[in-house]
């Protein structure tokens, strides 16, 4: 397998100061409650039914605690004293070529970092920070996966993470406005670009205009009805970054302040992220630790605006034009860490007439399996695809003919599923379901 091999050889070729630095990076990650988790495992085996991986094949290696452990056995081998003396009575551990193997199988392999665990944690033990911080160290050795890493590398060398150009960028907005204009009945509708003062300056996953350009199309119908002043960016207009998955802060900062430079540069007031887990959260609560600065304007969610809109009467919808059952899905780092979790519920009320829960749903829903980087990560798909079984039961109990997932990590991961499962559905955006729904008052070509 050339991963394999490949990460063979960068293994073979770390030299001590390797492991040092990889070291030094974990310590500085790791403040008083993170190094206290390290020390809390009472082994008492809750979270394994938590996780979504452990759940899908029941291998010990699988269980959030186990992984835990194997990061907790370099921490009291070299961060202790007590580990340095008695490393064998603490089950503390060196941090060498074999230890590093197992993290990044555990840490990259068996995690996509949704953090449901810590939530069923007996101790409070936040076990995706911890793991985060892992890879923090593993990304200074230069172990993180090599596809995982290109998509970094992409994102900070042509700006987005799929190498888009300026020039085809525009082109696509500009095909995008002209059906626009089609659909709504209206030649005035625009997807302005680059507008300076606009209120709203809004960010798109370069999967849209790559592959669903019709969900991008949704949003901007959408800001039309609302009568929003709004604008893309011609540059900076990413909102991925999977910096966060890798684990390198100065990498996903300098991710980060693409969009900064856009809000700046246009002088827009609020940085409204397209729907998209990860990107939000990155924006909304990474960022300003980063970059060590408050943002100084506002960042929220495509969904809370999409819910200012109907609260302000500002959207009118025919929920009989969804007539089979919805359901939704709650992606980790919009709703667990991000705390979004009502505004997508409110909207799908609004705008289809049958909604139906996955249960457990809100926090305690699990991870789809494509978060943390799982998606861009070859080497390890049979697992990714075996772990995300546990959400394709779910689809299949809830019953429904429609997935809404706001998150495009989420929807390539839910396709994927849909086929290996053969569950029959359909699965949209909420922006789609809201397009879809929308009444103008002149008559719409959609």
């Amino acid at each position: 397998m050339p991963e394999l091999d490949e990460l063979e050889a960068r293994l073979a070729r770390l030299e001590p100061a390797d492991f040092e630095r990889g070291l030094a990076v974990f310590r500085g990650k790791l403040r008083g409650a993170e190094a206290s988790y390290l020390e809390t495992c009472v082994r008492c085996g809750l979270c394994a039914d938590s996780c979504h991986y452990f759940r899908a094949d029941h291998e010990l290696k699988s269980i959030p605690a186990y992984k835990l452990s194997q990061v907790a056995s370099v921490f009291k081998r070299h961060c202790t004293v007590e580990g340095r003396l008695a490393s064998a009575l603490l089950g503390a551990k060196s941090f060498d070529r074999a230890m590093a193997r197992t993290w990044v199988e555990a840490i990259f392999g068996r995690c996509s970092l949704c953090g449901r665990c810590s939530l069923n944690c007996t101790t409070g033990i936040h076990i995706a920070t911890v793991l985060r911080a892992a890879r923090s160290a593993l990304a200074e050795m230069g172990l993180v996966p090599s596809d995982l890493q290109s998509v970094v590398t992409q994102s900070l060398e042509s700006g987005n993470n799929m190498g888009i150009t300026k020039q085809d960028w525009i082109e696509t907005v500009e095909w995008l406005e002209e059906e626009l204009q089609t659909a709504v009945g209206d030649p005035g509708a625009r997807i302005p670009v680059d507008k300076e003062g606009a209120r709203v300056l809004f960010t798109v996953n370069p999967r849209e205009p790559k592959f669903f350009p019709l969900s991008l199309q949704a949003s901007a119908t959408v800001f039309h009805a609302a009568k929003e002043d709004w604008t893309v960016a011609s540059e900076g207009w990413d909102l991925t970054n999977y910096g966060l998955f890798t684990g390198d802060s100065v990498q996903a900062g300098a991710i980060a302040d693409n969009l900064l430079r856009s809000m700046q540069r246009l002088g827009c007031r609020v940085l409204i992220i397209g729907e998209c887990g990860h990107g939000y959260a990155a924006a909304r609560w990474e960022a300003p630790e980063w970059l060590g600065r408050e943002h100084g304007f506002e960042v929220r969610s495509f969904l809370e605006l999409m819910e200012d809109y109907f609260r302000e009467g500002r959207l009118k919808v025919d929920p009989d034009r969804h007539q089979d059952p919805v359901t939704l899905h709650d992606p980790c780092n919009l709703v667990r860490h991000g705390g979004v979790c009502e505004p997508q519920r409110t909207i799908l009320r609004r705008t289809v007439r049958r909604f139906v829960e996955m249960i457990p749903n809100r926090a305690e829903n699990f991870c789809c399996g494509g978060g943390g980087g799982q998606l861009a990560m070859a080497r390890f798909q049979a697992k990714r695809v075996q772990a995300g079984g546990v959400k394709a039961e779910q689809i299949r109990r809830s019953g429904a003919k429609t997935v809404v997932a706001p998150c495009h990590n989420c929807i390539d991961q839910l396709m994927e599923l849909n086929r290996e499962y053969r569950l029959g559905v359909s699965i949209k955006t909420v922006a789609e379901i809201v397009a879809d729904a929308l009444v103008f008052d002149q008559p719409v070509g959609r």
